[in-house]
């Protein structure tokens, strides 16, 4: 699953603040038991509720993540996982910046400094490993958005020779990788080439609410809808799962889910049943 929750308004007073909205975001989460979630906008305060929360329903979850403040301080790309199946191996975050290792830093131009988190996972029974990184691009210049594919591309693939050495920490190229986000940009290809593009075409990932076989993939909705639902005008899918070679996608759709008359979040989250040819 990826799922931008919102940021945590904590003041009840306030329509759709996160008091109201917590136990829909715990109704889902407890119904839909995914292995993986991605999650964005996440503060710390909130990040540790939901995790209490999911703790109530008989599967043990955990997630790593940092604040793109640094530390506990502002929005986290926090992945959650089901400590039962999966065993994070290492993680590590990076920020979309000249320097990717500068915390808190952030692309010229961009809003806000954004961020990646990836954790490598081994799934406990079949020892398969894989990589799951998750983002949350500038809603503000195109620059940073296509920046930031540009950096997740730069991290799951081989250096090419004579090219400089990518300053971030390299992966394991044989291993599967899912990617998870907002990318804050329409699922399709720009004239001059953009995210979405530069992320299926040079990073050679596959777009799994596409990838779904047609009897087993949802109905397609605007992702960010603004608490308006399935109400709300035709609009674009922002919220992505983009899988490498060697993971096929099983099923897929746009949870549009309500508690008690209640959205989770501003956002629908996106799911995706997949398969690695690893285990």
């Amino acid at each position: 699953m990826t799922f931008n929750l919102r940021f945590a308004d904590c003041d009840p007073a306030v329509p759709h603040s996160w008091p109201r909205r917590r136990p829909a975001v715990a109704a889902l989460l407890r119904r839909e038991s995914p292995d993986l979630i991605g999650t964005q906008e996440g503060l710390h305060r909130q990040l540790r509720e939901i995790h209490e929360d999911m703790g109530r329903h008989g599967r043990s979850y955990d997630w790593i993540g940092m604040g793109r403040e640094g530390g506990s301080r502002g929005e986290f790309m926090a992945v959650f996982y089901d400590t039962g199946r999966l065993e994070p191996v290492e993680y590590e975050h990076f920020w979309i910046a000249p320097d990717p290792h500068s915390v808190g830093a952030k692309w010229p131009g961009a809003g806000s400094p954004r961020m990646v988190t990836w954790v490598r996972f081994r799934e406990r029974t079949t020892g398969g490993e894989f990589y799951a990184l998750n983002t949350h691009l500038d809603n503000v210049s195109a620059e940073a958005r296509l920046a930031g594919a540009r950096l997740l591309v730069q991290q799951m693939r081989a250096p090419e020779p004579g090219r400089p050495r990518s300053p971030l920490p390299e992966f394991d190229t044989g291993l599967p990788c899912v990617v998870t986000g907002d990318f804050n940009v329409p699922a399709e290809k720009e004239s001059g080439g953009g995210v979405y593009e530069t992320l299926l075409e040079e990073g050679e990932l596959t777009d799994s609410f596409t990838a779904a076989p047609p009897a087993r993939r949802g109905e397609d909705h605007r992702t960010w809808h603004d608490f308006a639902g399935t109400s709300a005008p035709p609009g674009p899918r922002i919220d992505w799962i983009l899988t490498s070679p060697g993971v096929r996608t099983a099923s897929a759709r746009i949870n549009t889910f309500t508690h008690d008359g209640s959205y989770p979040s501003d956002h629908f989250p996106v799911q995706a049943t997949l398969e690695f040819d690893n285990g």
